[in-house]
């Protein structure tokens, strides 16, 4: 089934592999990837500092910059890669590894953030690749994306996790609830509804 015909289940989990130790990398507590990413982002930072010679404002700034570019990649990913268009058995079963158990079972604690193991090694591999394009650069924008990431971490499991508060923040939950309970066609953006306003993807 696409995450369009799944029914949310309120409670329980499913599990994704006979074997248990890849069922464990399939994984993780919150706190895990949301620590490493921010100490990761730490070390990028004081390499910045102390290898650099890049301003405090050009370094402000493209740590500004890479917050919103991973707001942009997290609405991207979320509308094309996690609800990718299935017309295939082997996009279905990627689609529901990739996203579609948690819309299955969005109550699902441990399944709210990409196994560490995974993140961190694409996060390598991006600091390699923006090296080569932007040089020094990278030391100041890369944290900012990390940060975004370790940010979008935190909102998708506190909207899960938690009942809604009663202040602004409420949208939050409300944004991502409509995308899980009503139409998952709409509502991509988790941290922030930003790139839903402009791409028409609002409810």
């Amino acid at each position: 089934m696409t995450t369009e015909e799944l029914k949310p289940h309120n409670s329980g989990s499913k599990r994704l592999s006979n074997s248990a130790f890849i069922e464990r990398l399939t994984r993780t507590h919150i706190a895990i990837p949301i620590g490493l990413f921010s100490i990761y982002s730490g070390c990028l930072i004081y390499w910045n500092v102390t290898n650099t010679s890049l301003s405090l404002v050009t370094s402000i700034g493209l740590f500004l910059v890479g917050l919103l570019a991973f707001s942009l990649v997290e609405y991207l990913m979320h509308r094309y890669l996690f609800h990718m268009e299935i017309y295939t058995e082997t996009r279905k079963k990627m689609q529901y590894i990739m996203h579609g158990v948690h819309h299955d079972f969005p109550k699902d604690k441990d399944r709210l953030a990409m196994p560490p193991l995974a993140s961190l090694t694409i996060a390598t591999l991006l600091l390699f690749l923006f090296k080569l394009i932007m040089q020094d650069y990278v030391f100041a924008f890369l944290p900012g994306f990390l940060i975004g990431y370790a940010a979008y971490l935190f909102v998708h499991y506190i909207v899960h996790a938690f009942q809604p508060p009663k202040n602004f923040f409420k949208k939050l939950w409300v944004h991502h609830g409509i995308h899980h309970y009503k139409n998952s066609n709409t509502a991509f953006g988790v941290s922030s509804p930003l790139w839903d306003y402009i791409f028409r993807t609002m409810p």
